[in-house]
């Protein structure tokens, strides 16, 4: 999704792996009973509440009045969200792309329109909302769905494997990640192009945050060393990006017969039942976040580290226990630590995979037969079909760039407004 959809929240981590802390009630958005060890959480007399990490500083500021939560992330990004009970919803990342959502509704389901927008470039879209457990997600919802023979041409083996330039030598963030991915050396099929489109995509967004953003990622390893990201983890990847060309297949299927899709089914419900079988499903990060570990310790993760589900949730979780498979060091997670991720947040590294995915899907199209890469067989016909929902979507937000600087410039007030409050005598410590 370019992953703005991420939450960055650093609350409402209760794992399998840990206790309960007395914060109850917690009126920041995403909070449940847990926090990490050493934060301390102070709710006003007006319904705000800011949590402070160990050096004092706020990680979360929610202002009930403006209904806007800011979250100050471990890396040094910031995220500003206001969402009313519609799910319409404005959010604003530093150094990375804002969207502004509006609720819709197709044959009497729940769907939603964001409209992104990044150095003076809009674009938008669609998502399935559905309630779950208690909470309410939203499922990336293709705009356009190919046909079954793109699909296959994606999906199985092409007849050799082929070398790609893909011409990242002198950029800059390739120099700096260059510990951590390399691509691989030839490609046997599409998924495994997907896999290095989808990481190197994630590390340019992660590069671009640092420099424009002040984001703070990771820690290079010495020249020389082998990237971190592992072939092994690789691979992970690219089975896991085979099994979502599958399913969008099978959703396209279904809307070339006009049959409503289940959310459930193309969204976290699906992963879990996967899990629940025995068949394991990982994650790539697509934007800033912090969560907790199992000492309850708050650390941080960013585009394109890599976890793994292996045990699902009990059926009454608000959150998940993955295992971190790779990510870049420093201030980030460490690699086989079991982190808590909430559900939402979860859902939203789903929606960046299949987003992503269907990027690389229209620069394959566009390029098939170019630049090393297999042309489609004669056989096949590319043919796009507009999504039923897709159809009858609002139209992108045409005052996107204004209503995001908005929050932007909203922000520093209303958590000064909070922080005051919390400041004052008789506060609940």
């Amino acid at each position: 999704m370019n992953s703005a959809g991420g939450r960055n929240t650093t609350f409402g981590n209760v794992g399998n792996v840990h206790q309960q802390a007395n914060v109850p009630h917690s009126p920041i958005r995403g909070s449940t009973t847990f926090a990490p060890k050493n934060t301390r959480e102070v709710a006003t007399k007006s319904g705000s509440a800011v949590r402070f990490r160990p050096n004092g500083k706020p990680s979360d500021v929610h202002n009930a009045a403006r209904g806007m939560d800011v979250h100050h992330g471990l890396n040094g990004g910031q995220r500003v969200m206001v969402e009313d009970h519609n799910h319409n919803r404005t959010v604003f990342q530093r150094g990375r792309p804002g969207y502004v959502q509006h609720a819709y509704n197709y044959h009497g389901h729940d769907f939603a329109q964001r409209t992104y927008y990044y150095h003076g470039h809009a674009y938008s879209h669609s998502y399935a909302g559905y309630a779950y457990r208690g909470g309410y997600l939203h499922v990336y919802a293709p705009g356009m769905y190919y046909g079954a023979g793109f699909y296959g041409w994606a999906y199985n083996p092409w007849a050799s494997p082929i070398a790609f330039g893909w011409g990242f030598g002198g950029s800059p963030w390739y120099g700096y990640y260059g510990y951590y991915f390399s691509p691989y050396a030839s490609y046997p099929s599409a998924s495994y192009w997907l896999t290095d489109y989808m990481i190197s995509s994630d590390l340019q967004n992660a590069y671009a945050a640092q420099t424009e953003g002040g984001e703070v990622d990771g820690a290079p390893q010495p020249v020389g060393a082998a990237p971190s990201l592992t072939p092994e983890v690789k691979q992970q990847i690219a089975d896991e990006v085979r099994n979502q060309l599958a399913l969008e297949n099978q959703e396209a299927a279904q809307n070339a017969h006009q049959v409503d899709i289940d959310p459930g089914s193309s969204g976290i419900d699906r992963t879990f039942s996967d899990v629940a079988r025995g068949k394991p499903h990982v994650f790539v990060v697509g934007s800033a976040l912090d969560v907790v570990d199992a000492s309850q310790t708050e650390c941080a993760l960013s585009d394109g580290d890599v976890l793994g589900l292996q045990t699902a949730p009990a059926t009454d979780a608000k959150v998940a226990d993955l295992v971190v498979l790779s990510a870049k060091g420093g201030a980030e997670c460490q690699k086989q630590a079991v982190v808590s991720i909430t559900l939402e947040d979860l859902q939203e590294m789903q929606n960046h995979m299949r987003e992503t995915i269907d990027q690389g899907l229209q620069e394959l199209q566009a390029r098939q037969g170019k630049g090393g890469l297999p042309a489609l067989p004669s056989t096949v016909q590319v043919q796009q079909a507009p999504a039923q929902y897709a159809t009858i979507a609002p139209p992108p937000d045409p005052n996107v760039a204004a209503e995001i600087q908005d929050q932007a410039q909203q922000a520093g007030q209303a958590e000064q407004a909070v922080t005051a409050e919390a400041a004052q005598p008789n506060m609940n410590q």
